[in-house]
């Protein structure tokens, strides 16, 4: 179903690190350490400014994969790792793209499910590489009858 995507990749899209948004994301999941947060705990730390939390580039926008049309509704979050070459600073500029790594499917107690896998990427202004993460998008036998018609 998606496996003519694996390799393709969206667009790059600027993502700002915003202090409103990590300070909202921090009391969302319930963690409030002053380095997110407290200014002063930031401009003193060794990165001298605040980060965000590790989990905070799900918010982020990643550009469209051309050709990739999944549903908004019906889409399970399966696993996602974060691998982190420095942490996100608060106000900085943040190049955000995905791309397609595989996609497979297996017969389970549900039915025939597939697993789409995407990387995402987070860069600087120059390019160097921030973070990347891997999530899985489970799609449900409903779903997957949905998009074959």
């Amino acid at each position: 179903m998606f496996k003519d995507q694996i390799g393709k990749q969206s667009n790059k899209v600027k993502n700002t690190v915003e202090r409103g948004a990590v300070k909202k994301f921090a009391e969302a999941i319930g963690d409030l350490h002053p380095i997110f947060v407290d200014e002063a705990t930031g401009k003193n730390s060794r990165y001298q400014a605040n980060i965000a939390p590790p989990t905070f580039p799900r918010v982020f926008e990643y550009g469209v994969i051309e050709g990739m049309n999944l549903p908004n509704k019906g889409l399970i979050h399966g696993e996602q790792t974060f691998h982190y070459v420095r942490p996100l600073l608060v106000g900085e500029d943040v190049y955000c793209f995905s791309k397609v790594k595989d996609y497979f499917e297996k017969k389970g107690n549900f039915g025939e499910m597939g697993f789409l896998v995407l990387e995402n990427y987070g860069e600087d202004a120059q390019g160097n590489l921030i973070f990347s993460s891997t999530s899985t998008i489970v799609i449900s036998e409903a779903v997957r009858k949905v998009l074959v018609r």
